[in-house]
């Protein structure tokens, strides 16, 4: 049932070092906007769907919200969306944050029965005057506002859990699908940002654990006189250094994206020396050159990458480890 993240989705995907594409986006070259980026190799299919509004002059918000519902709705995804993995009370519950380039934002956690995250972050930051709404709260909003309530426990998913129960035994393993999340930020022609970060979150969690997905500044970041950021991996490791901020701050200080990713990875290192060895952190960052970075905690961390210059291609991250 666990599928690695390092099987390519398809066969004319181009796996490449994390130099080859940092040499197509650097600093001293213009690059052709937009460009979008995602976590993953599922961030092919994603991309492929946010560049349709990218290609056509249209908005990044827009782009990020119909890229990452790609996932959302994928039944074989069981990190996130339908299909995704339970919680230890087979539960199906869903993380999902979203932020434009006015630094509006919006966000649900601990959602059940709504296929689409993704879209009730958005009712959120454009409906109403919060950021965050939660469990029962953010359905019951959800319900309100038209979107339908549906079983995400699929057949699958629910033998896994099942087999799980056997022995309960909560290990997740590093680029495994028991913990990853598509974060996925774009640049759009008018030189805007927006991101937006979903999951299913860690299999066989707690009931009401919640990760760094939706939370701003810890999953995803955007400031749009700088650049954005996003994460995957074991959020809590995440959350303890505001790690998408951090890494967008980072480069307001003049770093890089891809220095900034390595700095924040490397504070994870620092704060968890013996834990960080057995855990996967990445994260995925862009500026408003166009440059991006990426690093991760361990090897086997992917993001897919479409523009101009690139056809929506899988790279894979440098790591501390």
């Amino acid at each position: 049932m666990k599928t690695s993240r390092r099987k390519f989705i398809q066969a004319s995907t181009v796996l490449a070092s994390l130099a080859s594409v940092q040499k197509l986006f650097a600093r001293d070259k213009t690059v052709t906007k937009p460009i979008v980026i995602s976590t993953w190799n599922f961030g092919v299919g994603a991309n492929a769907e946010a560049w349709k509004i990218l290609s056509k002059n249209g908005r990044a918000l827009d782009a990020v919200e119909a890229g990452v519902q790609v996932p959302e709705g994928d039944p074989k995804e069981t990190s996130v969306g339908l299909g995704g993995l339970p919680d230890r009370d087979g539960r199906v519950t869903l993380d999902a944050c979203i932020m434009d380039e006015l630094s509006n934002c919006g966000s649900v956690a601990c959602l059940e029965h709504i296929v689409h995250p993704i879209s009730v972050a958005r009712k959120v930051m454009e409906k109403t005057p919060h950021v965050m709404l939660v469990g029962d709260g953010a359905l019951q909003f959800a319900l309100a506002s038209g979107f339908k309530k549906e079983n995400l426990l699929t057949p699958e998913s629910e033998q896994a859990w099942k087999e799980w129960l056997k022995k309960a035994e909560y290990k997740p393993i590093a680029n495994i699908e028991n913990h990853d999340t598509i974060g996925m930020i774009a640049l759009d022609s008018q030189q805007n940002f927006s991101g937006a970060c979903t999951t299913s979150g860690m299999a066989y969690k707690i009931h009401g654990r919640v990760g760094d997905s939706p939370i701003i500044g810890a999953g995803l970041f955007v400031d749009n006189e700088i650049g954005a950021a996003t994460s995957t991996g074991v959020g809590e490791e995440v959350i303890r250094i505001c790690g998408s901020h951090l890494v967008v701050e980072l480069m307001r200080q003049g770093n890089s994206p891809q220095q900034a990713c390595e700095l924040a990875v490397k504070r994870i290192v620092k704060n968890q020396p013996k834990k960080s060895k057995e855990i996967q952190v990445g994260f995925l960052a862009l500026d408003k050159n166009g440059e991006m970075g990426a690093y991760a905690l361990q090897k086997g961390f992917t993001y897919a990458v479409y523009s101009n210059e690139v056809a929506n291609k899988i790279f894979e991250a440098k790591s501390f480890y």
